[in-house]
């Protein structure tokens, strides 16, 4: 089956069509997608701006078209924390279901959490034992740890590299008062969650997704993403400490020229960072190890177990 995934995030638009088998793993044949920042589009706080629900129904619009001509059996949409969070964010959605067809379901942050976790749990097998699995978004972080597909523990908390960018910082580079209030914001709300994972024993193995970790690993001497998915890529807590002091010191353009490091995304990479050194560290862990699947995998790995078996 072709099925086409329509991930509707704080940061970026992305439709992936793959080819889906129960029992194999979804092969990638298509990717299309934009750097939308739905959740710099919240107006009064909390409403989705009249502009960002235009750009996001003309993005599903073209998604639309594009998923017909790649042959797209079904296509499956949902939408994270920025629609989430909207206080119109069920109108923008019913807007777009009556114009297109196009039916955008609202994850949860527990829901986000889980399904990331089973993308992990798929790609690294039982091998891997207990895993806790690290996911910084746009708008929030997702923490999930167990020793099953279905996590023990899973939670999400508004610490997302994007929307902390937006409220602590002032300026570019921030200035070192706001690095510091940051800090001290992320590690405490981060060590209500510790023991959620520690009571339980801790995890055989640390696992990271997102483009957030997946550019710290990059910049701190990981594989390039052209030399294929099945590369092992690990981020050490060493170097990410090293790093986010490092990243806090350049401007928006010298981030931006570090290897893996979009220009979109090089504005939040401090934030992102700060996130990443503060888990490493009350997690206690050295390293982490870099997952080519996330929350879009977790959404095709849920819906193939939940057809009727062909035989």
């Amino acid at each position: 089956m072709r099925l086409g995934v329509l991930d509707v995030g704080s940061n970026t638009v992305h439709l992936l069509v793959v080819d889906a088998h129960l029992g194999a793993a979804p092969l990638p044949a298509f990717s299309h997608k934009e750097e939308m920042r739905l959740a710099a589009h919240l107006e009064d706080g909390d409403r989705l701006s009249e502009e960002g629900a235009g750009l996001l129904g003309r993005f599903v619009d073209e998604a639309m078209r594009i998923a017909e001509d790649k042959g797209v059996e079904r296509l499956i949409g949902f939408a994270t924390s920025a629609v989430r969070e909207a206080a119109n964010g069920e109108d923008v959605l019913a807007k777009i279901r009556a114009d297109s067809g196009v039916d955008l379901q609202v994850l949860s942050g527990e829901e986000e959490a889980r399904l990331t976790f089973l993308a992990a749990r798929r790609w690294f097998g039982w091998s891997a034992g207990r895993l806790l699995v690290l996911d910084i978004g746009g708008g929030s972080l997702e923490i999930a740890a167990g020793a099953d597909e279905d996590p023990d523990f899973c939670t999400s908390v508004p610490l997302g590299a994007g929307r902390l960018t937006r409220d602590w910082f002032t300026a570019d580079p921030p200035p070192p008062d706001e690095v510091r209030a940051l800090r001290k914001y992320v590690r405490a709300t981060i060590a209500r969650e510790v023991s959620g994972v520690t009571r339980r024993g801790m995890p055989d193995h640390a696992v990271a997704t997102s483009k957030t970790f997946k550019q710290l690993a990059r910049i701190a001497g990981a594989a390039p993403t052209g030399q294929g998915t099945l590369v092992r890529r690990v981020l050490s807590h060493r170097d990410l400490t090293e790093w986010a002091g490092r990243l806090a010191e350049m401007d928006v353009a010298e981030r931006a020229e570090l290897p893996g490091v979009s220009e979109g995304r090089a504005p939040q990479l401090v934030a992102g960072a700060i996130v990443a050194d503060a888990a490493m560290d009350l997690y206690q862990l050295s390293e982490v190890v870099i997952c080519p699947w996330a929350l879009r995998e977790g959404v095709i790995l849920r819906h193939l177990d939940a057809l009727p078996d062909p035989s």
